[in-house]
């Protein structure tokens, strides 16, 4: 994992060095509405975003309620930063299986940061690469009993490619591999998440319709969910995105619905 992470470092040391000096240069390219970017692909400094999110989780025993507050800034051009709190709380659909049933918990503190290393005009593309961290919190309950706050960590490098295929077709592709690391064992549990994505915009508007497929290869397998999704402009500066999730080939997890609720601040102008 050291090595992995090193290397991941030099990549961005690297990248940051070969980087276009037009570092003004920008494509807009749509972003998915699961799995979202740190920052738009080529952020320029000053940049803000507020996101927060709600949705519902047929888990087939039980229903799990998911929220998120987020919030993204660009302390300087194409480089994002990104804190994120995500909580949930849990409904018991059969009494049978009741114990099995996760605790209402924060789940954690999400830091990440993305830089945009290359732009290109020509090839309406766009590649950026990053790296997410999760300090995991225990559940209410468990807090209450053992004193105790830190569950674990995850550790996520990942690398973006975007690319604009006319003005209105877009597709975007997030991969990367994922470490979580428990506090109490040392263990360390591996995979690798790959998200793809291809929307429509429609012309002259900001609103979009698209799909969404997220797949995660564990040692149990390849699980693949995918998104249909929307997102419609309310007025200036405020996005509505809605989403639901659908399994591929799951017996533990159903179907699932989102709703995200995005607001961009506008720039204050230099005096």
């Amino acid at each position: 994992m050291k090595k992995a992470v090193l290397i991941f470092l030099l990549l961005t040391v690297s990248s940051y060095c070969f980087a276009q000096s037009d570092d003004l240069l920008k494509i807009h390219h749509t972003e998915p509405l699961y799995v979202d970017l740190i920052r738009d692909l080529g952020a320029r400094k000053g940049e803000k975003e507020w996101n927060a999110g709600w949705s519902i989780n047929d888990e087939k025993n039980f229903i799990s309620y998911s929220g998120f507050v987020e919030y993204e800034f660009s302390p300087i051009n194409r480089l994002g930063l990104e804190v994120e709190l995500p909580f949930s709380f849990y409904q018991t659909l059969d009494q049978e299986y009741s114990t099995e049933v996760p605790k209402h918990r924060i789940e954690g503190l999400k830091m990440a940061s993305q830089y945009t290393f290359w732009v290109s005009n020509r090839y309406q593309l766009s590649m950026a690469v990053g790296y997410m961290n999760e300090l995991k919190f225990h559940s209410f309950h468990t807090m209450s009993i053992r004193k105790d706050i830190l569950k674990g960590n995850e550790y996520s490098p990942f690398i973006i490619v975007a690319k604009k295929w006319s003005k209105n077709i877009h597709s975007l592709l997030y991969s990367g591999p994922v470490w979580k690391q428990d506090f109490a064992t040392g263990k360390i549990h591996s995979s690798i998440q790959s998200n793809f994505s291809m929307h429509y915009v429609f012309p002259g508007t900001s609103h979009f319709i698209g799909v969404e497929f997220n797949q995660e290869l564990t040692a149990n397998g390849l699980q693949t969910i995918v998104r249909p999704q929307a997102k419609v402009k309310v007025s200036s500066g405020l996005y509505l995105g809605m989403l639901t999730g659908i399994p591929v080939y799951s017996y533990d997890q159903g179907m699932s619905f989102m709703i995200r609720v995005i607001y961009e601040p506008k720039k204050r102008s230099k005096r």
